[in-house]
């Protein structure tokens, strides 16, 4: 490093102790001490989480299991009615072949445990046993019991003629959780353990970092208050080709330009500062009265005359479409860098189609025509947004009864998925039928704010984002005339489907 005016540079640098508290390197350390601190405990949380989750459903579906296929056995020379002592030997039988379990039988107003003297009230929810009475398979449910974790597992007994009636005869197996708690709490502790160890690294390798940053810059530093007090023959040494010798070489070339104009540089310097005050003066009253004004409409649209309410509840509605609108071209942007990615698993189609009518409260407006055992691999979240999408424009725009039906479609080009969403409504002009996939396009009067819109606020992306993700999944989506009357959009996917998963 190369000082100038050496005399007048000795009489006016002031030399500042380091700080040791608050400082940058201080900063640094903590910086690195808690971003360790926060990743081991996300890890911890992470693995106690999955681990608990794959401890718990390997216990769900072998004892789901387990019962199913001991029950299937036993009930098989089972004769219907049974008495108190049938039932007793039923539940005893089931539970010797299912690593002693408790069972408990329940046939109409009898019930048989296979430990007489254990209480099994509370251990079988009412939740559970409507469940199992009305339902066809087994059915499972946690419980707390005495503070302690279990698993109630129950299943109707059918009878063996083809047409899986119920024969009223029930059968729940009680499994202690215990184990369970106690091995992924051990692995939680192993896990903890690990940390203070990860934050000691963390805290080292921050003051080894500290050392290596803060010299160049503790050298900067000096020039720079040697530059603020007029010495501007000040500079620093640049040595290496990284952001720290950048920072010196701008620095040098800073202070020859200072040296060279200084009086020039202090006018506009002044200038700039009271264009920024006057600036920032000037913008944060209108601010502050607007978000003001704002804030008192919402609140008190009720008070306002007829006239003012409805501008307050505009404003309110505008700013919610605008919030969708930037979402909506957000999520067409992504679409458009390449950027979008599928998160693809085998899914029941069925059940996600539920699921997403279920979600928006429109089970009850829809006739849903989706047979079981449906599966594909799809993006759930993605074919969510189809589905709310389509059956949205349907329900909006169209009239009922809007049906929603999933097929199978078996053609030249191989098998496909087939969503079909028909509503009873004017229907789209041929026109409309050929743009209603492009972006902004707005149907007439007939389809009140857009077809293409799946918000309701006609921001006319709707479809278009529809499209986009059916594209993603190498599939597309078709609209048509119904056959009577209205429109129908036919969503069509591949079937695929994972090694060995169900059709």
């Amino acid at each position: 490093m190369s000082r100038g005016n050496g005399p007048e540079r000795a009489a006016g640098a002031r030399w500042r102790p380091r700080r040791l508290i608050g400082g940058l390197r201080t900063r640094l350390v903590v910086t690195f001490v808690v971003v360790a601190l926060i990743s081991a405990v996300t890890a911890t949380a992470l693995a106690y989480r999955d681990a608990r989750t794959a401890v718990l459903q390997r216990t769900q579906n072998t004892a789901v299991n387990d019962l199913r296929k001991r029950v299937t056995a036993v009930a098989a020379d089972f004769d219907l009615p049974p008495d108190q002592r049938a039932l007793s030997r039923l539940a005893a039988k089931v539970s010797d072949g299912i690593g002693a379990r408790l069972v408990v039988v329940r046939y109409q107003d009898l019930v048989a445990t296979s430990d007489t003297l254990a209480d099994t009230r509370d251990r079988i929810s009412t939740e559970l046993r409507a469940a199992v009475h009305t339902g066809k398979g087994a059915r499972f449910q946690r419980v707390m019991w005495r503070g302690e974790p279990y698993l109630t597992v129950g299943m109707p007994v059918a009878y063996a003629d083809g047409d899986r009636r119920t024969s009223g005869l029930e059968v729940y197996a009680i499994t202690d959780l215990r184990a369970e708690r106690d091995d992924t709490a051990a692995l939680l502790d192993s896990v903890r353990a690990g940390t203070a160890p990860v934050v000691l690294l963390a805290a080292v390798l921050a003051l080894l970092a500290a050392g290596t940053v803060l010299r160049p810059v503790r050298k900067l530093s000096r020039a720079t208050r040697e530059l603020a007090t007029g010495d501007l023959g000040s500079r620093v040494a640049v040595t290496g080709h990284d952001e720290l010798a950048d920072l010196a070489r701008t620095f040098n070339e800073t202070a020859d330009a200072l040296q060279a104009s200084d009086a020039e540089l202090r006018d506009q310097e002044a200038k700039a500062r009271r264009f920024v005050a006057d600036v920032s003066h000037e913008l944060r009253t209108p601010l502050a009265a607007m978000t003001m004004v704002a804030t008192v409409l919402e609140e008190d649209a009720d008070q306002l005359p007829p006239d003012a309410a409805r501008a307050a509840r505009t404003v309110g509605a505008e700013t919610a479409r605008l919030s969708r609108l930037v979402e909506d071209l957000m999520e067409i942007s992504r679409f458009d860098a390449k950027a979008a990615r599928l998160n693809a698993g085998e899914t029941d189609l069925a059940e996600t189609v539920r699921a997403s009518l279920a979600l928006r409260g429109w089970t009850d407006r829809v006739r849903a025509r989706l047979p079981e055992g449906v599966r594909a691999v799809v993006d759930r979240r993605r074919i969510d947004v189809i589905v709310a999408n389509l059956v949205g424009n349907a329900l909006r725009h169209g009239a009922p009864p809007v049906t929603v039906t999933l097929a199978t479609v078996t053609g030249a080009d191989g098998e496909w998925l087939t969503l079909e969403v028909a509503d009873h409504g004017p229907g789209l002009p041929p026109e409309a039928r050929e743009r209603v996939f492009d972006r902004f396009y707005k149907a007439d009067a007939a389809r009140t704010r857009g077809a293409a819109d799946d918000s309701g606020q006609g921001s006319g992306l709707g479809t278009a984002i529809a499209l986009e993700n059916a594209r993603l999944h190498g599939g597309t989506i078709e609209v048509a005339d119904g056959p009577h009357g209205g429109a129908v959009f036919t969503l069509r996917l591949p079937a695929r489907r994972t090694e060995g998963g169900a059709g």
